[in-house]
């Protein structure tokens, strides 16, 4: 992950979030005296928010694992999407 000081993100911001959403990639930003924080793009952040709640309780963990092990284990179905 790349990792840049604060006073360069600040200068070069809008590089810097093209850069993030354009190659799907986040950055630290380090600040002095102070934690850093990571630039990240919406989709990135939402797809990962997504993925926190799917695995926040022991048994949503549990079926997504079990379901992962059947379609490796060659036990998946194709099906056809319905539209409501």
């Amino acid at each position: 992950m790349e990792v840049l000081p604060f006073s360069e993100a600040r200068a070069n911001f809008k590089a810097l979030m093209d850069h993030v959403v354009d190659d799907r990639s986040p950055v630290i930003v380090t600040r002095q005296k102070a934690e850093a924080v990571v630039v990240v793009s919406l989709s990135d952040w939402n797809a990962m928010a997504e993925t926190m709640h799917l695995v926040s309780t022991p048994a949503n963990s549990t079926r997504l694992r079990d379901s992962i092990r059947e379609l490796d284990g060659g036990e998946g179905q194709e099906r056809n999407l319905v539209q409501p």
